[in-house]
């Protein structure tokens, strides 16, 4: 695999607080921008990272490997993605590479989204059909892989293959999958997260037709708060309090209905009626997608690397210590 030497451009979504005192900012690169993080806007919103002495600045860099070249390029000091990334960045020999420090979700918060409704729609109503998957390599297609396997449906990522059950594309850059699934005739099937996937259904362009993290059944530490060892080596007093606000955001989350929670996400999510927020988080609250605790656990851990060799993206004789890219020294 070869590393991710690319400047991305970095798209700006929230900035909070810009203080005189740069010790106190750090600037935090999302994979996307997503209800299914709403722990993380709640303890923007309501002041737990104030309460911590903290700046932070959160931008939107779609995709695992660009929220990875971001932290490597020192253009963002913490990364909230899919904790693969720092499984690839450590396997391909980088010394200064990225520590897992707190899990914010721990199943997959994305949807299957199909052109027509379908109220009795089965996994096997997939049998020939195309899904756009997303980047290779990554946590939305590598579980949507392992989910279908999981159901005894045979995977392709070669559309001119007709001897597998599904073709699973992953030509398409993460942050384009819904474009072009609603531009092209033939893209039938998309996964998208919320509140992506309720805007498509509410013009009428898409239809949820399952969860895939309902259907994993499995936790799985899908989004992970993570830093470079040179960061993580020289901020641990920082780290503390970050973890400590996004851990006060998780339990509120957890512990408050959605029409509570939707208060504190109304204004990094305007695009969303309150109605739809509610909806969203309910729905996420209903699979688990937050875990009560931020610890990202061996068990799980090991789940992850089955995921990723079970998409051939690493070799299955791979060894990838767990106490070399987790930390819990900050939960």
């Amino acid at each position: 695999m070869k590393k991710n030497r690319l400047l991305i451009p970095l798209i700006l979504i929230s900035l909070v607080g810009c203080s005189s005192n740069n010790d106190n900012r750090i600037k935090v690169a999302e994979v996307t921008h997503s209800l299914f993080y709403a722990p993380m806007y709640v303890a923007l919103e309501a002041g737990y990272f104030k309460e911590e002495g903290l700046d932070i600045e959160i931008i939107t860099t779609p995709g695992a490997d660009k929220v990875m070249a971001a932290l490597l390029s020192k253009d963002a000091q913490i990364g909230l993605m899919g904790p693969e990334a720092s499984v690839y960045t450590y396997i391909n020999g980088a010394k200064d590479y990225a520590i897992n420090f707190a899990q914010l979700t721990q199943k997959d918060g994305s949807f299957l989204i199909g052109k027509e409704k379908k109220d009795d729609f089965t996994l096997n109503d997939l049998k020939g059909q195309i899904i756009i998957g997303g980047r290779k390599g990554g946590m939305p297609e590598m579980t949507l892989e392992y989910v279908l396997k999981k159901y005894g449906l045979t995977i392709t990522q070669d559309v001119n293959d007709k001897t597998k059950d599904v073709c699973i594309r992953t030509d398409v850059s993460f942050d384009a999958t819904t474009g072009v699934f609603i531009a092209e005739k033939n893209s039938k099937y998309v996964t998208a997260f919320e509140p992506l996937a309720t805007q498509l259904e509410k013009t009428n362009q898409g239809y949820k037709l399952c969860s895939i993290g309902e259907l994993l059944q499995e936790n799985v530490p899908y989004t992970c708060f993570s830093s470079l060892k040179s960061f993580e080596n020289k901020n641990t007093k920082k780290l503390k309090g970050f973890t400590n606000a996004i851990k006060k955001g998780l339990e509120f989350v957890n512990n408050n209905e959605g029409k509570t929670v939707a208060k504190y996400l109304m204004n990094n999510f305007s695009t969303s009626s309150e109605e739809e927020i509610i909806d969203v988080i309910n729905s996420y609250k209903s699979i688990e997608a937050w875990p009560n605790e931020m610890e990202l656990k061996e068990t799980s851990f090991n789940k992850l690397i089955d995921i990723v060799k079970e998409a051939n993206e690493l070799p299955k004789n791979t060894i990838v210590p767990y106490e070399d890219i987790v930390t819990d020294i900050y939960l």
